[in-house]
């Protein structure tokens, strides 16, 4: 596997295991998590272990999978379908573009 999709990989599988420490090990001291128009939602490990701390604990049936996946230069750009969010049963249709450098996850973007 490409060193720029393996950080993408990796908090994939940590992410439907729901294993926080693995998940924040992909990302970066400092990585930024902004929305569709670039409106930073979180920036850095310890504002994402708060977030996902509590998705993981209150989601047992989390699950990401992945329709389509698209790797351009230095970017990953998935195509995802999460269920079991918050005990929701709705299927929700996500975006995520990943930039990785030095093999972490710098910044993600997700699109709603």
């Amino acid at each position: 596997m490409e060193n720029r999709l393996l950080p993408v990989e990796r908090q994939l599988e940590a992410y439907n295991a729901r294993d926080l420490e693995a998940f924040l090990n992909c990302y970066a001291e400092d990585c930024l998590v902004e929305d569709g128009v670039g409106h930073v939602q979180m920036q850095g490990r310890d504002a994402m272990r708060e977030r996902y701390a509590n998705l993981f604990a209150n989601s047992p049936n989390l699950h990401c999978r992945i329709m389509n996946r698209i790797p351009v230069g230095s970017y990953v750009i998935d195509e995802e379908r999460v269920t079991g969010s918050m005990g929701s049963e709705e299927e929700r249709h996500v975006v995520a573009v990943y930039l990785v450098e030095d093999g972490l996850i710098r910044r993600v973007r997700f699109l709603r």
